[in-house]
């Protein structure tokens, strides 16, 4: 019962309190020295479960799993560049056509500094430390998607809040159902990187693509 209340509580900061307090104006660096406190805290927390190992799920996963990338992709292709044509035609394929450097920079930089901390975070971390306090796997996918979009929230956009959503929706179902931290960093690399190509970069607030 304690553990339980002390896990609630630690979810409740991290994940609700935390996001929130940053829409509020106190100085820059507390922000970041908090979060850089919690990261650390829930690195060791991982460390301790012995789930900080890099490990690559067996072979019979990546089979099912590209189907269902190249599926999803695809129809997120269908979706955002006809998005794109219409709200911002001039952003399209931009990066990639006039500013090759930059791309390759972004898509190294978001790939290994801000997807895989936050699989780790929203995956690997919350499932190991919550999943036991909902017993509905569906129930547990939504709250973690809408946690996940609370996290972006500081970006202060509509857009963001929904494709985190959505994602996150994504990315929890393929955790859910892997519990690979591999196959789920490597799957959100991927949808990432096409938002940020196809030129919803400046959208979804990406350094640098003004």
């Amino acid at each position: 019962m304690y553990n339980s209340a002390y896990k609630g509580f630690e979810l409740l900061f991290l994940f609700v309190l935390l996001p929130i307090s940053f829409l509020f104006p106190y100085p820059a660096y507390i922000k970041a020295g908090l979060t850089v406190i919690c990261f650390i805290y829930i690195l060791i927390l991982l460390r301790r479960g012995g789930l900080l190992k890099l490990k690559f799920p067996p072979k019979a996963y990546w089979k099912s799993f590209w189907r269902e990338i190249l599926l999803k992709l695809g129809i997120i292709i269908a979706v955002t560049v006809p998005y794109v044509l219409f709200v911002a035609p001039d952003k399209l394929f931009f990066v990639i056509l006039k500013r090759p450097q930059l791309w390759v920079m972004i898509l190294f930089i978001y790939t290994f500094l801000s997807v895989w901390p936050q699989e780790i975070i929203y995956r690997t971390f919350f499932y190991d430390r919550y999943e036991s306090l909902i017993n509905n796997k569906w129930l547990f996918i939504f709250i973690n998607a809408i946690l996940f979009s609370l996290a972006h929230i500081f970006l202060k956009s509509f857009l963001v809040q929904l494709l985190t959503f959505l994602g996150g929706l994504l990315f929890a179902y393929t955790y859910q159902k892997t519990k690979s931290t591999t196959l789920v960093s490597v799957e959100h690399a991927i949808y990432g990187n096409w938002l940020f190509t196809v030129g919803m970069g400046e959208m979804l607030a990406f350094p640098g693509v003004n």
